[in-house]
């Protein structure tokens, strides 16, 4: 019989609703970067981990953790030899969460990481991502197996466990990530529109 992420079949985890570590992720295709270009998860089929991470311009904690991706980036998604993307999706639909806003401050804070707007929600409805900054990590087989937090502490902390590049290193050494699923309450909560319904009246 085929496994429930193998048939895209999710279940929810302990903290996500969604999805839990070992269901297969959803893929996005056709959202727009802050660079001009259009992007699926497609894009990224040569790389071994695909590190997925919600995030937003207004939230001041998913602000205070963009050095910490910028560095993580630095150090992982770089070079002719990189093996691991990043990328961050932002679905919240205020002015200051806009496409036109993101394009200012991915310039402002000098993002070497794609930065894509999903206003339609879906992809972050399909990962069940709650709060900015919320990661998901990717296998090979673009399986989750780890979501949550990046750190056990918030910018300007010190960090005691290193949840996000933890689980990386262990998919790049092909071991079990040894924390597979944490809470990512640390942050803000997505601004969800409510979703119309057929019978809703315009």
């Amino acid at each position: 019989m085929a496994s429930e992420a193998a048939s895209g079949a999710h279940k929810p985890g302990k903290y996500n609703k969604v999805l839990s570590p070992g269901d297969a992720a959803p893929a996005w295709e056709g959202l727009e970067g802050t660079d001009g270009r259009k992007h699926a998860l497609a894009d990224l089929k040569d790389k071994e981990v695909v590190v997925v991470v919600f995030t937003c311009n207004s939230c001041p904690v998913a602000a205070a953790y963009e050095d910490r991706l910028k560095a993580f980036a630095q150090r992982y998604t770089q070079g002719e030899k990189a093996r691991v993307a990043l990328v961050a999706i932002n679905v919240n639909t205020g002015s200051e969460d806009a496409l036109p806003a993101m394009r200012q401050r991915a310039e402002k804070r000098g993002f070497n990481f794609p930065y894509l707007y999903d206003p339609s929600q879906q992809i972050a409805r399909k990962y069940g991502a709650v709060f900015t900054p919320e990661v998901f990590v990717l296998d090979r087989q673009r399986r989750i197996v780890y979501t949550g937090a990046i750190d056990d502490r918030a910018p300007p902390g010190t960090p005691q466990r290193q949840y996000l590049i933890d689980a990386v290193e262990a998919v790049l050494a092909g071991q079990p990530v040894p924390v597979a699923e944490t809470s990512a309450a640390a942050g803000c909560r997505i601004k969800y529109l409510r979703e119309r319904r057929i019978d809703d009246h315009p």
